[in-house]
């Protein structure tokens, strides 16, 4: 099980400093989480992850499931045991996948019955299943299997995925019998009263934390952040808030100021496949021809393994079709990201968040959001 402990609260921002505890590690939120979807994070090994991240990390329990299947990976003890990590993990449910792949599932009361996003073979995943495949795959956080809407769906729509959700949370928590700590999700799409409605029916069944999901779905940033902010007093003070699928520097100090505690996100390792740089000055793309003879560091305010490379040597990487230009750029990603949020907590510490907000788009390229 884990326990959590909020140690302060920001004088000048509300926002919240905590103390997660895990069975396999310790670790001060805000934290941001890098995504092993299918037990590694992309282009990287565990040696690399653990200097990108703080030891906490996420797995994907449907793809898990997929391929090779829950049962090889408990074969191996796990996931920890299955990529050779020694360090906290947390697995999504598979709910996700419900949204991603609407074409081609059937939501029903019983479950969910799925074509295989590859083959097309037919295949089912129930609030149970869920559940029992996140036991075998033994993470040290798991989450409640929901139904994640379309963010503009019908206020009837989303009342029925709403009630669907909460009932799918109750038999999820009653399948359990392990002593994983099982988050309950807070879905709602974009209205505020379903939001509130589903938080209340969720912590009535007094799950040890709550995430919320359906957000950074299609919605602007804007009308994330409002329902953060909409959400942050309604959520246990006393329990940690985990913002599903958000990673984009902007976003994670926003929701920070908003309440939350736990992050995770593709972003930071699909923009470095794709040539795209998160660094302490901005976004920065590596691939344009600017930086062809440009022998300084990608980032001259962050000392990392990647730190010796010049930006002309990783655009050559990148231009040579070369994948150790997506292994440098993810591990800078992900790096940066850390390094943000340990500035972040530091700020909350001081009770200075609003100013370091103010100087974090003075100093960058990052998009602000009035809102």
């Amino acid at each position: 099980m884990i326990q959590y402990e909020l140690l302060h609260i920001c004088k000048q921002s509300g926002a919240r400093l905590g103390r997660l505890t895990t069975p396999h590690g310790v670790f001060e939120t805000p934290i941001f989480m890098p995504v092993g979807t299918l037990a590694t994070v992309k282009t990287l090994s565990p040696s690399e992850i653990r200097e990108v991240s703080e030891g906490l990390i996420l797995s994907n329990t449907y793809h898990l499931w997929q391929q090779p299947g829950n049962d090889i990976v408990k074969k191996h003890g796990g996931i920890r045991g299955f990529m050779n990590w020694d360090g906290a993990l947390l697995t999504d449910s598979g709910g996700f996948q419900v949204f991603s792949l609407s074409k081609i599932r059937d939501i029903k009361e019983e479950g969910v019955h799925f074509k295989h996003h590859k083959s097309g073979a037919p295949l089912f995943l129930s609030p149970e299943d869920a559940i029992k495949i996140q036991e075998d795959l033994g993470a040290d956080i798991i989450m409640s299997f929901d139904e994640c809407p379309p963010p503009y769906e019908t206020d009837a729509y989303m009342k029925d995925s709403v009630e669907r959700t909460i009932r799918w949370a109750k038999r999820g928590k009653d399948a359990l019998t392990t002593d994983q700590a099982l988050f309950g999700i807070v879905q709602g799409g974009l209205n505020q009263d379903l939001r509130k409605y589903c938080a209340e029916e969720l912590i009535k069944l007094d799950f040890p934390g709550y995430s919320i999901g359906g957000l950074s779905v299609g919605e602007t940033k804007k009308e994330m952040y409002e329902m953060t902010r909409f959400l942050n007093p309604i959520m246990p003070q006393n329990k940690p808030r985990y913002l599903m699928g958000v990673g984009s520097p902007e976003d994670l100090l926003e929701n920070v100021i908003n309440g939350i505690d736990m992050f995770d996100c593709v972003l930071p390792t699909r923009n470095a496949r794709h040539g795209t740089a998160l660094t302490t000055v901005g976004k920065i793309t590596i691939k344009n021809k600017k930086f062809e003879s440009d022998m300084s560091p990608l980032d001259p305010n962050l000392s990392t393994s990647i730190s010796p490379y010049t930006k002309s040597y990783i655009r050559h990487l990148f231009k040579a079709e070369e994948s150790f230009g997506q292994r440098i750029l993810s591990i800078q990603n992900l790096a940066y990201l850390k390094h943000l949020m340990k500035e972040i907590r530091q700020a909350i510490k001081e009770d200075r968040l609003l100013d370091f907000k103010k100087e974090f788009y003075e100093k960058t390229n990052y998009e602000q959001v009035r809102y």
